[in-house]
């Protein structure tokens, strides 16, 4: 239990970095002088370099085990990276920092659904990712007003060598107290980068990535880059309120990986739970991308409903997991968190650019409308992919 701790506050961090950008965008652009797009691409910087990561975590995971690979990458280039970014003189260094962050989160919570994969039964897949991630969920809070505060009250440069500091306080817990499982019966058939090719030609994981890339898209950009930005220019609100509505789309993201969890087994379904949850999200997308000047209530609830149904990763895992082989476990759930951030680090750069081709001097609203609107379409491509998924329900292990 302790090892699985060490890697919850590890992941708590990762949930952390990922979003934080938002809240100190005032504060970056003022010392720094970064603009959107620049903040755009080391925001995008950080999802791209987790997702690549991917392929080198499946391999080790299966390799070396969950213990080694997380403590290194953590320690070494999680808080090495948390460290230069508090250095930071220009834009570049900013976004030479989340590479390397990204890089060090990257197998944190994979390790940790390869530890639940190998120890317990399939069936209790959905609820014990959900779960994680739920709780891993509250380093969106943190970097909401929390960060906001504690940025205002000791700077940010302060805050974030402080964070890096943590990062590898962490990243030592987790060699101390994380256990290998067992390795697997098929350990010697090991075929490294070869195993991903064998994952590609199991035609029922086709349908599930575009879904697995894109449910997240939209609550990622908007809580992690654009939702500073926007109710900056929008609406005129100054960091503390920024913080205070990003507050409260993160606590939904955190309720939504709980909620999701269990309904798998309610219904019987993980198919169609990730189907309904995530076409209510693209209803509250198409609002938002219609009526982007609605009264500031009115938004924060748009918002905290993309952050509730945005967060079904735990059950989409599960539901791809159910066909994935025993001895490919750490390359097949690094796969399907390849789809799920490597999509989110794409659009990242992709929304920057659709911003600014938007761009209408003095209507930024007319800006945002385009830019919901390009994740509505997204999101909409996705679902009706995904309508040709096979089901697994979570009794037992899918057949590939």
């Amino acid at each position: 239990m302790a090892g699985l701790a060490a890697l919850a506050i590890g992941y708590v961090l990762s949930q952390f970095y990922r979003s934080f950008l938002a809240v100190l965008t005032p504060s970056l652009s003022a010392d720094l002088g970064a603009s959107n797009a620049e903040l755009s691409l080391a925001s995008g910087a950080w999802f791209i370099s987790f997702a690549l990561s991917q392929f080198v975590v499946g391999v080790c995971l299966d390799r070396y085990g969950p213990k080694r690979t997380a403590a290194a990458l953590m320690g070494v280039c999680g808080g090495g990276g948390a460290l230069l970014f508090s250095f930071a003189t220009s834009p570049w260094m900013i976004t030479v920092a989340m590479v390397l962050i990204g890089m060090g989160c990257s197998p944190v919570l994979m390790a940790s659904v390869y530890i639940f994969a190998r120890t317990w039964s399939p069936k209790h897949m959905a609820v014990l990712i959900s779960s994680f991630v739920g709780f891993g969920s509250l380093g969106n809070v943190v970097g909401a007003s929390p960060l906001a505060a504690a940025a205002d009250a000791w700077g940010w440069r302060a805050v974030m060598m402080g964070l890096g500091i943590l990062t590898i306080a962490v990243a030592v817990a987790i060699i101390l107290f994380v256990s290998d499982p067992k390795r697997d019966g098929h350990a010697a058939e090991d075929n490294g980068f070869a195993g991903y090719i064998d994952l590609f030609r199991i035609r029922a994981l086709w349908a599930i990535f575009p879904l697995m890339g894109l449910n997240y898209v939209a609550a990622a950009g908007i809580r992690g880059l654009w939702a500073g930005p926007f109710l900056s220019e929008v609406h005129g609100a100054d960091t503390m309120l920024i913080g205070q509505v990003t507050l409260f789309m993160a606590i939904a993201m955190v309720v939504g990986s709980f909620a999701y969890g269990p309904l798998d087994a309610l219904f019987g379904t993980r198919k169609w739970v990730a189907f309904v949850g995530n076409t209510i999200g693209l209803v509250a997308l198409a609002f938002l991308a219609m009526q982007p000047l609605a009264d500031l209530t009115t938004i924060t609830v748009l918002l905290v409903i993309i952050g509730l149904t945005g967060s079904g990763f735990g059950l989409l895992m599960a539901h791809g997991r159910a066909f994935v082989p025993a001895h490919l476990t750490g390359r097949g759930v690094t796969l399907l968190n390849f789809f799920a951030i490597g999509v989110v680090g794409v659009v990242q750069f992709a929304s920057g650019a659709v911003a600014t081709a938007a761009a209408v001097e003095g209507e930024p609203a007319a800006t945002y409308s385009v830019l919901f609107w390009f994740y509505v379409a997204l999101l909409a491509i996705a679902l009706v992919i995904y309508l040709f998924a096979r089901d697994a329900r979570p009794e037992k292990k899918a057949s590939a």
